[in-house]
This record gives C-alpha cells, structure tokens and sequence, in this order.
C-alpha cells in the first residue's frame, strides 16, 4: 500500500486506504464483534495500512474502546482520526460548541487510552455554532497538544472555505482536510467541494466508496437484503440503483470486472483512487464488517485501470454541476460564442 503526504497543510503521511472502524463494535444493533474486529485491524495493518478513522459515536463509544486495545504498541506507527458532534445524548453533548469539543475529545482520549489524536474532524454540521468558535476550539487543542491537525467533516464548501482563511488571516491552526461522501453514484462533491479543496490544499478523505455496498452489485439478486440494507443504515447513507444513471455504472464495472476476472466492488474502488489522485491528496477509507470484505477491498490495490476505462465510469456517472458551473464552462468552450473572450485566454 502507497502513502502519501495528506494535503498541502501537513507533512503527514497516510496510507492510501484508510480502515474506517463504524462496523467495530454492535451497540448500533449491527456490526463486528470484538475478535472479528480485532482480525480486520490486524490484516489492515498487516497490509501496510496506518490511518485509523473512528469517531465518539461510532457504536455510541465502542469503537474507540476497542481500538484502545487494538492500538497498544503499535500507537506511535499510526495515524489516528476521530470526530465529535454526534457522541452524546443530550442538548449540551451533541452539536459542535466548544464546550460540546471539549468534552468530546476528553472522554475520546479517555475511552482511545492516547493522549492525542492525530487528526480530529468536526463530524457534521450543527447549523448553529459560529465557525469562528470551532477553529478557535482546534486552535487551543493543537496548542495543548491534544490534537496534531483538524478537519470538517459533511460542511458546505463555503463553510469550509470562511474556516480556512479564518484561520490563516488570524495564525491559527489551519483546516488541513475534509471527509466527503464520494463515490460513482454519489458525484455531488464535484460542484463545490473538490474544487474548493484543490485551491486551498486540502486533503481528503472519502467515505462510503461503495455507495453502501450498492457498487459491489451483490444486492442486485437479492431484494430482500436490500430492503434490510436500507433500513439498517437509513437512505441517506444507502445510494441504491433508483435510475437508469445506476443500471449503466453498475453494468459497466460488470463488463470490466468480467473482463479482468475480478470482483466488480474492485473496480470501483480502483476508479475512485485513480480518478482523483491527479490533482488531490486523496484517500478512501474502508468500512468493512467482515475480514473477507477488508480483503476483496484490499484486493482493489492490484486493479490499474485504463485511461479508457476511467473515462467510461467518469462519463456515465457524470453529473451536471448546475449554475454557475455549466455556464462557465460553456463560455471557456465557447458554446455561447466568445462575448468576453475567455474561450480565448
């Protein structure tokens, strides 16, 4: 497995898989028992994996409890990410206020058994807290010595962007990258997100590669796991095959899986790390339940698709990036004719 330097904000190194530990742990009612979690950890590292994603309301605590055993010896090799936001259950230990941050990255501390963490993300949006006061928060964390680098997590592209010259307008610690949703469905990001983190040096990690297990292709024969699928995770998190725009992506990774005689899920995966790799730090991280899953995943680093191939999936999942996106790049092609030149420049 490759590293990589995460962004043009740190000099962190960081696998190109990262092992995402929301299946560690079955206080959610699903998930991976201890051993079982335990085995993925341990291939993962063995595969020369080093970035470890968690977060306070993974498995409402439990992934963190038990990554504190898997890490034991093995802490100072590893790069470690957890968020806060979503950990607690009640008004004053939810939400991204400063005294929800400072909560949360204690009892993460205390529950990891670490006395940092090396990357800590704002897991999602509140719609209340001023982004002033989050970058605050991370600013005195860094300078305490209880995180090395901070994120965001599910934020709007504007919001990220006010956080970062925020930061560097007033010597704090900066944004160093963000965790999208990003995947051959899921292209949203495509808009305003990617853009926004290739200007200003971001690096980035994407979650539910597979769509939620939809771009493996092995709920197409079995409507009823996929109704369970669905309810388990919610629709939010599950991109299912609702449109001709899915029968064709999906059909596609078939041919060329079929072809190389290989899983279709490694097809995917292998287009997500190739197609956004040229122009970004990127990495995927992994959510898998099972060791067989970790491993079929894995199995993506061995598949190097053609350019011909990366621009199939690129074309039939394309989306349309809407205003003022399309007209822009109509103007740069000249589709409106040339009125201010720019097809020129």
């Amino acid at each position: 497995m490759k590293n990589k330097i995460f962004g043009k904000k740190t000099g962190l190194r960081v696998s190109e898989l990262a092992l995402g530990t929301g299946n560690f742990g079955t206080r959610w009612g699903h998930g991976a028992e201890p051993a079982d979690s335990k085995k993925i950890f341990d291939k993962y590292i063995e595969a020369g994996g080093n970035f470890i994603d968690t977060a306070d309301g993974y498995q409402l605590g439990e992934s963190e409890e038990l990554l504190s055993g898997f890490m034991e010896g093995k802490r100072e090799e590893l790069v470690l990410s957890s968020k806060y936001t979503t950990g607690g259950n009640s008004i004053q230990t939810t939400g991204n206020s400063r005294k929800n941050m400072m909560r949360s990255i204690e009892a993460s501390l205390k529950r990891l058994k670490t006395d940092y963490i090396d990357i800590y993300w704002a897991h999602i949006a509140d719609g209340q807290t001023p982004i002033e006061e989050i970058m605050r928060g991370f600013d005195d964390l860094v300078r305490d010595g209880k995180i090395r680098y901070a994120g965001f997590s599910n934020y709007p592209a504007w919001k990220i962007a006010n956080a970062s010259l925020l930061a560097d307008l007033r010597g704090w610690a900066p944004v160093a990258g963000i965790q999208i949703e990003y995947n051959l469905i899921e292209r949203s990001a495509d808009r305003e997100l990617l853009p926004m983190a290739e200007e200003l040096g971001l690096g980035v990690a994407f979650w539910s590669p597979l769509a939620g297990g939809t771009l493996t292709a092995k709920y197409r024969a079995d409507v009823q796991d996929e109704i369970s699928r669905q309810k388990s995770w919610g629709g939010n998190l599950v991109k299912g095959e609702i449109s001709n725009r899915e029968t064709l992506i999906i059909n596609a990774l078939q041919d060329m899986a079929n072809e190389r005689n290989v899983k279709v899920l490694e097809i995917a995966l292998a287009w997500l790390r190739q197609k956004k790799e040229e122009k970004l730090s990127t990495v995927t991280i992994l959510g898998p339940r099972n060791l067989q899953q970790l491993e079929d995943n894995l199995s993506s680093l061995n598949v190097v698709l053609s350019q011909n191939e990366i621009d199939i999936l690129s074309q039939l999942s394309e989306i349309s990036l809407g205003t003022p996106h399309d007209i822009i790049s109509n103007s740069q092609k000249g589709i409106f004719g040339s009125p201010f030149g720019l097809n020129n420049l």
